[in-house]
């Protein structure tokens, strides 16, 4: 169970608005680290940040709150030493970032956290990037996730630079390190070309749990060979299924350290002692949402393209091609073509869950179909997204988690160890050490 805090208010786009937030949550640290001891006494096994080096260009009016929010890392460093057992998923770019300084930053946080750390890897869909960060233009989709497969592979090479007992620190002796335990990555591809070792120690974990979050057919592919937990948007247990097994079949085709990949769909939940009191909960949030926003929001969920003029009762136009987010959009042209949404009932379910999963109904009738995901196959668990923070979040942990223990589906005390130890998956050994073990018994040493 992943608990999915990026928004400080809520995942709902007008939570700011509700009487309950706190509208100085984004640049509340405070309010973070309620959140994370509120989490972690409920036995989640993530928090979650996503990110874009960008502002959110759902709204140029005035009328979202999304706009500033902590650098996730920076916010995650602080959290993890107001912690002690929740993993800690920090999102960062291929595209936008350069493999040794994130190799840093994410050996540092599996370090100052005791091997908490996971990296939600993405190649950032928001064009607006491109500009911030000095380039002419957004990379092309695909070369996107061709930069990403080639930085994932230096990131994971960055990280053996020293080997987990390289450091003697013999005193007597003098010698602090030992150099055979050093060792070089040199790398030449079509992105990167290095000739680097990194200046942290090897991560408790090995590597730090990788996540990926794209399900476009690269973003599966991405996936299926290199992480170890996928986050994912699928709206109803048709598509997730579907969507499970795809990806199983995929992975199963690579060479993986853990064979399968956790998958956890994104689900907000509105839920009451009945379906009536979480319907209100639905309609107080939806009266807060101003026409102006919504098309704001939709107009940037689906690629950039202005809809300020669209009649909100009327039928979504064709779009022209995107660059930006793939799965997202064709999400949307599924809900808007295929289901028949008009433009008005599309922004507010944006606005709700940005297409994710939403369950509507009674403690009872929630737990139910959340057992009936993970029973199915659709789900190894969820990344819950609060529409109200931390009301929401509370609320779900005090009256759903514990009819999810009741049904023996959710745990009753966190495993010891590093995220990797409670996820259980195998730590990675250090794979010059391993080429270099296996060239000496050889007759031959190769230092790498």
């Amino acid at each position: 169970m992943g608990a999915y805090v990026s928004y400080g208010t809520g995942h709902h786009a007008a939570s700011w608005r509700h009487p309950a937030s706190d509208t100085t949550a984004t640049r509340n640290l405070g309010h973070y680290a309620e959140v994370t001891r509120l989490a972690e006494q409920h036995l989640y096994d993530t928090l979650f940040l996503s990110d874009a080096p960008a502002v959110f260009n759902d709204d140029r009016a005035g009328f979202g709150g999304r706009v500033t929010f902590f650098e996730p890392l920076t916010l995650m460093s602080a959290l993890a030493v107001l912690s002690r057992h929740i993993g800690l998923v920090a999102t960062s770019s291929t595209t936008y970032k350069e493999p040794y300084n994130l190799a840093r930053e994410y050996a540092s946080l599996d370090i100052i956290s005791g091997g908490r750390a996971a990296w939600n890897a993405v190649t950032t869909s928001k064009t607006a990037a491109a500009g911030n960060l000095g380039l002419a233009s957004h990379p092309a989709h695909a070369d996107r996730y061709r930069r990403a497969e080639e930085f994932i592979d230096v990131v994971r090479g960055l990280w053996d630079t020293w080997e987990d007992d390289a450091f003697p620190a013999d005193k007597a002796d003098g010698r602090f390190y030992d150099p055979a335990k050093r060792h070089r990555l040199r790398h030449q591809g079509r992105f990167f070309s290095l000739d680097a070792e990194l200046n942290v120690s090897r991560p408790p974990q090995g590597y730090p749990v990788i996540v990926q979050a794209g399900s476009s057919e690269t973003g599966r592919e991405l996936a299926a060979r290199t992480a170890e937990m996928v986050f994912t948007a699928q709206p109803d247990l048709g598509s997730a299924v579907a969507f499970a097994e795809d990806l199983d079949r995929r992975a199963a085709r690579h060479p993986r350290l853990n064979p399968g990949v956790i998958i956890l769909p994104g689900l907000t939940v509105y839920a009451g002692k009945t379906e009536r009191q979480a319907q209100e909960q639905v309609d107080e949030l939806r009266s807060l949402i101003r026409p102006e926003f919504g098309l704001s929001m939709l107009s940037d969920l689906v690629g950039g393209f202005d809809l300020s003029s669209c009649d909100i009762e009327g039928p979504l136009p064709q779009l022209p091609p995107s660059n930006a987010n793939t799965s997202r959009r064709a999400l949307i042209e599924h809900l808007a073509y295929g289901e028949g949404l008009n433009v008005r009932q599309l922004y507010e379910r944006m606005t709700t869950s940005r297409g994710h999963m939403t369950l509507v109904g009674s403690y009872d009738a929630v737990t139910e179909e959340m057992v009936r995901w993970f029973e199915s196959g659709a789900a190894d668990g969820f990344n819950m997204m609060p529409p109200l923070l931390p009301e929401s979040l509370s609320d779900f942990s005090e009256n759903i988690l514990p009819r999810l223990r009741h049904r023996g589906v959710f745990k009753q005390r966190y495993k010891p160890g590093t995220l990797r130890e409670k996820l259980g998956l195998r730590r990675p050994e250090n794979q010059f050490a391993t080429f270099s073990a296996h060239h000496e018994m050889e007759g031959e040493y190769h230092h790498a």
